[in-house]
C-alpha cells in the first residue's frame, strides 16, 4: 500500500512507530505536515497539493491531527475522503470525539456509563448544577482542554463555584462533572482497533494530582480489564464511529464510566506498558480494510 500520514511532527514516538510498522510490512508511507497541505476544491477535478506538488496515488491516510488544528486538519482529511482515499479514522468520527459535549451526548444516547455531567451557559444556577452532579468535590473541565490541561477539581462548594464563575467570566465553555472518588486518581486506557480492545493499561496520577494523564507525570502499568470494561470501550468507539480509539475509563461504584474517547491515541505509554506492537496492529487494520471509496461518509457531515 501507499500510505499518507497527516502529522505536524514526524519525530513523535507514535509517528515514528507507525512509519516503522508500515515499512516493516512492505508499505510506502509519507508524512505530510497537515498545516502545509492545501486544496483545490472543485466539482470535477478536486486536488490536494503539497509544496507545489499534486498529491495522488494514496491507498490510505492516517490522520494524526493535533487538537489545536482540528478544524483545518478535518478539512484536509475530508478532501482525501472525497477523493476516495481510505482513512484510518474518518473525519466525521474524529469531529464527534473532539467535541467533548457532543461525544458525551452520543455516549449517553447509546446507554453507556458516564459520570454525571452538567452543562450550562449562565452561572446563575451554579449551586444547583453542583448539587446535580453530586455536590463537592466536583470536576470542572474546559470543553477545549486536552491532556489534563483545563481540568480543575473544586474541592469545596465555594471553590467549585469560584472556578465555574472564573471560566465563564472569560467566555469559555465548561462541563461540571461528578468526582469519582473511588477511582483513587487512576484510570484505564483501552486501545480499541476495529471491534476489539487490543491493549489496556492503568494510569495512576502523580501524588496529590487527581488527573492520571501521562503528560502530567502519571505512571502506566498493565491491567486485566473485565468483560464489562472491554464491552464498554468497544461500544464507546463504535458510538463515535472510530476504527481506532483510546477509551479512558474510571472504575466507579456503579461500573465503568467513560471519561473520554480519543481519536489519536498516543502509542508510547501503552506500548511501553504492555510490550505490544500497537502500531503494527493499526497497519494490519488498514491492510484488511483499505479499499477505494470505502469511507462511510465520504467527507459528508
Amino acid at each position: 500500500m501507499n500510505i499518507c500520514m497527516l502529522a505536524r511532527n514526524p519525530d513523535l514516538y507514535s509517528h515514528k512507530r507507525l512509519v516503522e510498522a508500515a515499512e516493516a510490512r512492505g508499505h510506502t508511507i509519507r508524512i505530510l505536515n497537515t498545516t502545509l497541505v492545501y486544496m483545490n476544491i472543485t466539482s470535477h477535478r478536486p486536488e490536494i497539493r503539497y509544496g507545489g506538488e499534486k498529491i495522488t496515488g494514496y491507498d490510505a491516510v492516517i490522520p494524526r491531527i493535533g487538537a489545536s488544528i482540528t478544524f483545518y486538519g478535518l478539512a484536509v482529511l475530508r478532501q482525501f475522503e472525497m477523493m476516495g482515499v481510505y482513512p484510518l479514522n474518518e473525519s466525521v468520527a474524529i469531529g464527534r470525539s473532539r467535541d467533548k459535549l457532543r461525544s458525551l451526548q452520543l455516549l449517553s444516547r447509546d446507554g453507556l456509563g458516564l459520570p454525571v455531567t452538567g452543562f450550562a451557559h449562565a452561572t446563575k444556577y451554579a449551586d444547583d448544577m453542583i448539587d446535580m452532579v453530586g455536590g463537592a468535590p466536583a470536576v470542572i473541565k474546559l470543553l477545549e482542554g486536552t491532556q489534563g490541561i483545563g481540568v480543575v477539581l473544586g474541592e469545596t462548594r465555594n471553590s467549585a463555584k469560584s472556578v465555574i464563575e472564573a471560566f465563564r467570566g472569560v467566555k469559555v465553555n465548561i462541563l461540571v462533572q461528578e468526582f469519582i472518588k473511588e477511582a483513587g486518581g487512576s484510570d484505564i486506557r483501552c486501545l480499541v482497533i476495529g471491534d476489539k480492545v487490543v491493549a489496556a493499561m492503568q494510569r495512576q496520577g502523580a501524588e496529590g494530582d487527581f488527573r492520571s494523564n501521562l503528560h502530567r507525570g502519571g505512571q502506566a502499568s498493565t491491567i486485566k480489564i473485565t468483560p464489562e470494561e472491554r464491552s464498554t470501550a468497544v461500544r464507546a468507539a463504535k458510538s463515535m464511529g472510530l476504527n481506532v480509539a483510546g477509551v479512558d475509563l474510571l472504575r466507579s461504584n456503579h461500573g465503568p464510566v467513560i471519561m473520554e474517547v480519543n481519536s489519536s491515541p498516543g502509542l508510547e505509554g501503552i506500548e511501553s506498558a504492555t510490550g505490544l506492537d500497537i502500531a503494527g496492529k493499526m497497519i494490519e487494520f488498514l491492510e484488511s480494510h483499505a479499499k477505494p471509496n470505502r469511507t462511510k461518509t465520504r467527507g459528508r457531515g
